[in-house]
């Protein structure tokens, strides 16, 4: 029994024992080395693909698209169809039309002939019969002169024989000049002048039937297509886009804070959530003019273009974005969450030993992981990470690297 009773008091000494040398133990603490390498500086961000050159087919007629030829991502020429509108009274338009030009040419061509057919036919079948009276009378005028010179025939009977030839070369010169005055310059000029308005009418219902045709503007992918069949479309009413999908237009969001590490021609890298894995390349092509809202944040429209061979990305998806910014070469880098700051600017600790220092620096390029120090730190100095166990200056620590 004493026994056990030394032993339970040895125990409880040494339990005693071992939490006071615990609790004088300097607490454990993690740090990372200073240390040289590549510090790439990349602005990660959002933004909205839309194509590098693209045009809008828009319907130039109102009507009802009976046809829609163009499919959502289908690549086609310039001027290839992609829908048709129908309007009726279109069409009978331009039915009245052929019509009213095919009775002017006729008129026209009449006017050149001479004349009516029926009024031409009557002037003829006149002046045939008028010809052969002039025949008759002229013999029966020479055969009575004859018998006048022989005593046989009177004078008188010689007038009147001689009036009636004179009456049908009146007859067959009236009939001449009725033939003549058919066809004036000005009814023919008249005839012209009706002709030309009708065909000008038809041409501009042809030309708005044409216009019916909705055709595209340059050669692209077609996408955004809004028409379909049996849709009605008003003048001005969106068809389909088409663009060019080999090079796109990227309109990334930077918030304004971070718009002054933006520089043109800076390279850029996207990912797209929906090809886990591709990834796509460009440049910064133009800095934001003006700051705008977006949801909750204030950025600026930073202009991108970006190289898409595979034509993989479409217009209109959201995708990742990442602006290298900077590229150092050796630079004396530290974990960023090593580096801390107050009023004073900012600041490491430092082991010296096993206490730590308070030790001022400057820094320059960063990226996500990472922060370049320009001035306080040399290679292979150790700084402290974030702990649980508050620091300052001069506190004891067991280090671990």
């Amino acid at each position: 029994m004493k026994k056990l009773l030394l032993l339970l008091l040895a125990v409880a000494v040494g339990v005693v024992g071992w939490g006071i040398l615990r609790k004088s133990e300097p607490p454990k603490v993690n740090f990372a080395r200073a240390k040289r390498q590549t510090l790439v500086s990349a602005l990660p961000t959002n933004g909205k693909v839309e194509p590098f050159e693209w045009q809008a087919a828009r319907a130039e007629i109102a009507g009802l698209a009976s046809r829609v030829d163009a499919r959502e991502g289908q690549s086609v020429g310039k001027g290839a169809l992609l829908a048709t509108l129908t309007d009726p009274s279109l069409e009978a338009e331009i039915q009245a039309g052929e019509a009213k030009v095919a009775e002017a040419r006729a008129n026209l061509a009449a006017l050149d002939a001479g004349g009516r057919p029926a009024e031409i036919t009557d002037i003829e079948n006149s002046l045939a019969r008028s010809r052969f009276d002039l025949q008759q009378a002229t013999k029966d005028y020479d055969a009575l002169r004859r018998l006048a010179e022989k005593q046989a025939a009177t004078a008188m009977e010689v007038q009147v024989a001689q009036a009636k030839v004179h009456q049908a070369e009146l007859a067959i010169e009236g009939l001449l000049k009725r033939r003549t005055s058919l066809v004036a310059m000005p009814d023919i000029a008249a005839a012209k002048a009706r002709l030309q308005d009708v065909e000008v009418a038809l041409n501009l219902a042809r030309q708005r039937a044409a216009e019916s045709v909705v055709r595209a503007p340059i050669a692209g992918v077609v996408y955004g297509l809004a028409a379909h069949p049996g849709d009605y479309l008003n003048v001005g009413d969106l068809v389909a886009n088409v663009g060019r999908m080999d090079r796109l237009r990227v309109r990334v969001y930077v918030d304004e804070p971070e718009l002054g590490r933006v520089a043109e021609g800076q390279p850029v890298t996207l990912t797209w959530q929906a090809l886990p894995g591709k990834k796509w390349l460009g440049t910064v092509q133009r800095k934001p003019t003006s700051i705008q809202a977006l949801g909750s944040r204030q950025v600026g429209e930073v202009v991108c273009i970006i190289e898409n061979p595979g034509r993989e990305l479409v217009p209109g998806t959201n995708v990742d974005a990442e602006i290298r910014t900077a590229v150092v070469e050796s630079a004396l880098v530290i974990p960023r969450e090593s580096l801390r700051h107050d009023t004073n600017g900012d600041y490491v600790f430092a082991l010296k030993g096993d206490t730590v220092e308070r030790r001022p620096v400057k820094t320059g390029t960063s990226s996500i992981a990472l922060v370049e120090v320009t001035e306080g730190l040399a290679e292979g100095d150790a700084v402290a990470l974030p702990s649980d166990n508050p620091m300052k200056a001069g506190d004891r620590v067991t280090a671990a690297m």
